[in-house]
């Protein structure tokens, strides 16, 4: 499995790559395991040699000995030691500095910015205060447990509801307690009446310590998650049950793709929380971003945790399996943040309150001269007829920006979304060919210049529109096992056969048909890519009634239907090939829609009515994922626009936002309640669809275009390495 990285630039895969190797050579399994067998926590033979390659001041000014950078850089490094089960307090000492630098207390910087003195942050509560004549605070009461204080030389504690102070730790009674993470412990700190002087009682607000652990944890989860899910693909891949490897049986390649997609959407969380907290982005934002993180990121190393020994089976419930010493931490980290309930309350409250995360961009210097010609060009299609402005943006290529020219503009990432930003302004939209999306870039590919130069300027106008004739019913999502015949005649092709699920297929000029051409080659290199005319003699389309009662799909039926041999797509055999086609200059886009997603203020309105614990911490853990959506989708354009190779977040994010839509609605019908009954689908005022009508109509998402069970196959298949299915036996 290829391993991706917190951090998208060039710089920080450059980090990623030495904290890696630095890991290979210092926190070997040796040291780890030394760390459990201790009878009391040390600091790590390596501590030194962390404080060399200056990671502990990664996020601190220069002014102070660190390295000037931010929470983001220290993300990539955390991934990476939480992927190595690091022993030791790094985690505690830099959650301390970043805590002390935001609060503007600069004293005990410089030595935790070099290493010689370590840290430890009290989120817990447990201690109390009473004001002291100057200004200070008399503090008494035992904070428990606290990560990392029995190595601590200065602790930033929680006091009360709302305060925060920082103390030496010899001013302090420490001590270690049992911990169910075995590599890196928890202590108890006990205070009476210790006196705190005015200057150490922290400027911060309340939560701001806990925004900052949530990042910092969410950071180092994702490199657990990273390792549980690539181990137990690695074993999945080589143990073999009943004379085959287990990676092969669905419930066990399911499983490591919905660990695959966990990790991949913390990641997305973590990596957001970090950037919004460097960039300095509105105050609300940025809580809103850790609040994410801290609803997602722990809880996705936890859960993959407990995935990665379910798919070790015996060997995973070992005591010599690291298996078990990331559960240990995963949960650890779960518990000390607090619950995945309460961050998932916090993300409601906060949208509820208004807060918004848009998912934006920034695009380089050179889009400002490609701005500047596209606003011109766009301010012409303004004044036009809309009837004469679909043409206008065809011809110069709006169509399809991605396309190479003369069918588009040949646009890359930058140009694409310029272009999208000033059609948006503009309040203009080209004609969208739907199913021609797919079947312009083919014929660009694969079609003769006859074929190019009669379908592709009207599909563009849309002058011509396009049905899909793949699926059949005895074949669904495989479309190898296609039955639709298409026999040579003279001067064309008779065809026999029947299609179903075919959207428009009423309404449609033309269609693109699969059709098996030769009846003795392997299943998928028999077939051939026809263009239909859906007004030929032979064809006879019946409207299949949906869940909702309505019908857009159509069963469509082929009787001696006859196709010219100029509808022929290149050559006999090789419609798989075009079936399975793909741009060379990927269509790039980014939804300027709200963090929200679909759906989500319809629930924010049925939230307010009642908002209980229990229904907050559902739409928390909606909107969640609506973010993590999102953001997956934002780090793959940010992928493009550096002309990196795409990673696993566009495969993932069509996975999660199936499952994500169908949960909205679902959850929209049941906080309605019998309200949600009535027969009518669509609202009376505006005619718009209820949530009734919406919970329906989504069940087809996790069927259509490949079902959940083929996208988890997929990413298991494709992205994890797992093996692949084997073929069926032929029938005697």
């Amino acid at each position: 499995m290829a391993r991706e990285t917190l951090g998208l630039s060039e710089e920080h895969r450059d980090l990623r790559d030495s904290v890696r190797a630095f890991a290979g050579r210092h926190i070997t399994e040796t040291e780890v395991r030394a760390a459990v067998d201790a009878k009391t926590e040390q600091l790590p033979p390596f501590w030194a040699q962390l404080a060399e390659q200056g990671l502990f001041g990664l996020h601190l000014p220069e002014s102070v000995g660190g390295a000037g950078f931010g929470l983001l850089e220290l993300a990539v490094v955390l991934e990476e030691l939480g992927r190595n089960m690091a022993p030791g307090p790094f985690l505690p000492t830099v959650l301390a500095s970043a805590v002390l630098l935001e609060a503007g207390h600069h004293e005990h910087l410089a030595v935790l910015a070099d290493g010689s003195a370590t840290g430890a942050v009290g989120l817990g509560e447990g201690l109390t205060a009473e004001r002291a004549e100057d200004g200070g605070l008399l503090v008494s009461g035992s904070a428990v447990p606290v990560l990392g204080a029995h190595l601590a030389d200065v602790l930033v504690l929680r006091v009360g509801a709302d305060s925060w102070v920082v103390l030496p730790g010899s001013a302090v009674e420490v001590s270690e307690a049992p911990s169910h993470d075995l590599t890196r412990r928890l202590a108890t700190v006990t205070l009476a009446g210790v006196p705190v002087p005015a200057a150490d009682v922290l400027d911060i607000p309340a939560d701001r310590p806990h925004d900052l652990a949530a990042i910092l944890f969410a950071a180092e989860a994702c490199g657990i998650a990273d390792w549980c899910t690539a181990t137990a693909a690695e074993y999945a891949g080589v143990r073999e049950q009943f004379g085959r490897p287990i990676g092969q049986f669905q419930g066990v390649k399911h499983r490591c793709a919905r660990m695959l997609a966990r990790t991949e959407a913390a990641r997305a969380c973590a990596w957001d929380a970090a950037r919004a907290h460097d960039a300095r982005d509105a105050a609300q934002e940025v809580v809103l971003a850790a609040t994410v993180a801290g609803a997602t990121c722990v809880e996705a190393g936890f859960s993959t945790a407990k995935d990665c020994i379910q798919v070790l089976g015996g060997i995973g419930f070992t005591w010599e399996h690291d298996a078990g010493l990331h559960l240990r931490r995963a949960q650890t980290s779960r518990l000390l943040l607090g619950s995945t309930a309460h961050w998932h309350q916090r993300v409601a409250r906060l949208a509820l309150g208004g807060v918004r995360r848009e998912v934006t961009v920034d695009l380089p210097p050179e889009a400002a001269e490609i701005r500047a010609a596209v606003r011109a060009e766009l301010a012409e299609a303004v004044a036009l007829p809309e009837e004469e402005r679909i043409g206008y943006l065809a011809e110069r290529g709006y169509t399809a920006p991605h396309l190479p020219k003369p069918w588009g503009r040949g646009a890359d990432a930058v140009e694409q979304l310029t272009i999208a930003e000033e059609m948006r302004t503009a309040q203009i939209r080209a004609h969208d060919m739907v199913i021609g999306n797919w079947v312009v870039p083919t014929l660009i590919r694969h079609g003769d210049e006859e074929q190019q130069r009669r379908f592709l300027p009207a599909s563009l106008r849309g002058d011509i529109t396009w049905c899909q004739l793949f699926s059949e019913p005895g074949a669904g999502s495989d479309l190898a096992g296609l039955a639709t015949r298409a026999e040579k005649v003279e001067g064309g092709w008779k065809i026999n056969g029947q299609k179903v699920w075919t959207s428009m297929a009423t309404e449609a000029h033309y269609g693109i048909l699969l059709a098996r051409t030769d009846q003795d080659a392997p299943k998928h290199k028999g077939l051939s890519y026809f263009l239909l005319d859906m007004d030929s003699p032979g064809i006879t389309i019946r409207p299949l009634r949906e869940l909702t009662g309505e019908a857009l799909f159509n069963e469509v039926f082929l009787d001696d239907v006859f196709v010219p041999d100029d509808m022929l797509v290149a050559r006999p055999g090789d419609g798989w090939k075009l079936a399975r086609t793909t741009l060379a200059n990927e269509r790039v886009a980014l939804s300027q829609d709200s963090s929200l997603g679909a759906g989500g203020e319809a629930l924010l309105e049925l939230a307010a009515a009642r908002a209980d614990d229990h229904r907050l911490a559902v739409l928390g853990q909606i909107l969640a994922d609506a973010q993590a959506g999102a953001l997956l989708g934002l780090r793959q354009t940010i992928r493009s626009l550096s002309g990196q190779q795409p990673g696993a977040e566009s495969s993932i994010a069509k996975f999660l936002g199936v499952e994500h839509v169908q949960q909205v609605w679902e959850t929209a019908m049941e906080w309605q309640g019998p309200a949600a009954l009535h027969a009518d689908h669509h609202r009376p005022d505006t005619g718009a669809p209820t949530a009734t009508w919406k919970f329906l109509n989504t069940r087809c998402l996790s069927i259509a275009g490949g079902t959940t069970e083929v996208q988890l196959n997929i990413i298991g298949e494709r992205l994890l390495g797992l093996p692949r299915d084997p073929e069926p036996h032929p029938k005697p």
